[in-house]
Formats: structure tokens, C-alpha cells, sequence
């Protein structure tokens, strides 16, 4: 069994609690007996907080495309950031912790501003690129996951991968659909460049 749990980030305390009124001003779906969002909802306001952020930081051509919107579908995760798609989503349960809301959007924002920094280059969750990107965010010594009270999820690991070059096993929930590689070993040996040679292969269900 593997629980996983994942961080990710918050605003300024009134700026968040302005948003979070004006977004319950704007939302006319609820889930049945809760005050949750139904799907998503553009949040206009903290996309406008992410935008400045990233202009000071010089990101301006990341800032430009930055969307943030609050997803009723995530669980057990505060946020997610998406690269290709230059979008943050947000678990409307944060409205019930408003002051999480700042950390977690900078933490989801870090995620972002570290890729787009190292290009095409590939870089670890949470590695150093991440961890760089939090200090200038202004969150230093931030942590991978959260702790606040969402229902945990257990899934099972139903597939398991292995690295043909360093043997090292990766448990996955789903079947792997793509080519995918050792990131330690592209980066040992590629500088961080995909290489067949390093392609993860099935071992067991």
C-alpha cells in the first residue's frame, strides 16, 4: 500500500481572504451537501497575485500564460501544477484553511518556475531547481507534502519498473503508456537527455 500525498501551496492572508469571498460571490454550483466547487472555476483574482510574482522574478513569459482555477476533482492533494499547460489548480477544501492558500499557490508556482528556468531539461519534483525557485518565492525551507486534514487515498502499486542500467525499481499505480527513462541515469550520462538505453521496463504486475 502506498499513500500518496502531496503539497502544494498559499497567498498573503488578506489577499487570500479577498479571493476566496469573491470567488464564493462568483460560484452558483455546490456537490450535494457540501459548499465545495462542482469541476472547476477560473480564480481571476490569485491568477492576478501569480502574475506579479513571477513579473518580479523576471519570468514575464511564464507569467503571461499562468492560469490558476480551483478544482473540485483534486482530493488529497492541496494543488497541482501543470507545465505544458501553464496551469495551477487548487483544492477548494483550502477555503476552510485560508491561511494555507499563499504557501500553497507559491509552492505550486515553484513547481513552474523551475522548469521553465532549466528549459527542455527535465528536473526533479522537489529537487534543488524546486528548492531554489521556493527561496525566491519567498518560501524557503518548504516541504514536499502538506499537512492538512484532506482524507488520505491508499492505492496499490499494481506495476513496477526497473532501470535496465542501475537496477533501481519505480511502483507504479498505472501502466507506464510512453517512453520513459531513469532521470538519474539521463542525467549521469546524457546530461539529462532522454536515452533508450535508460527506458524503464516492466518487470512484474
Amino acid at each position: 500500500m502506498r499513500l500518496l500525498r502531496q503539497l502544494e501551496f498559499a497567498f498573503e492572508t488578506k489577499d487570500a481572504l479577498t479571493s476566496i469571498l469573491s470567488l464564493r460571490e462568483r460560484r452558483t454550483t455546490k456537490s450535494p451537501g457540501e459548499g465545495h466547487l462542482v469541476g472547476s472555476s477560473h480564480d481571476v483574482d490569485l491568477e492576478s497575485k501569480a502574475r506579479e510574482i513571477l513579473y518580479e522574478l523576471g519570468a514575464s513569459k511564464l507569467a503571461s500564460a499562468i492560469r490558476v482555477e480551483w478544482n473540485s476533482r483534486l482530493k488529497t492533494s492541496a494543488g497541482r501544477a501543470d507545465y505544458r499547460q501553464k496551469l495551477i489548480s487548487l483544492n477548494p477544501r483550502l477555503f476552510e484553511h485560508p491561511a494555507e492558500i499563499d504557501r500553497i499557490l507559491r509552492h505550486e508556482l515553484a513547481h513552474l518556475l523551475a522548469q521553465f528556468r532549466t528549459g527542455r531539461r527535465r528536473v526533479l519534483p522537489h529537487g534543488e531547481e524546486w528548492q531554489e525557485a521556493c527561496r525566491d518565492l519567498g518560501i524557503t525551507g518548504e516541504k514536499r507534502c502538506h499537512n492538512l486534514p484532506f482524507p488520505a487515498r491508499r492505492y496499490v502499486a499494481r506495476f513496477i519498473y526497473r532501470c535496465p542500467n542501475c537496477r533501481q525499481e519505480f511502483p507504479r499505480v498505472r501502466r507506464v503508456r510512453r517512453a520513459v527513462a531513469c532521470l538519474a541515469c539521463c542525467r549521469a550520462h546524457t546530461g539529462g537527455e532522454f536515452d533508450a538505453r535508460f527506458q524503464l521496463r516492466l518487470v512484474r504486475l
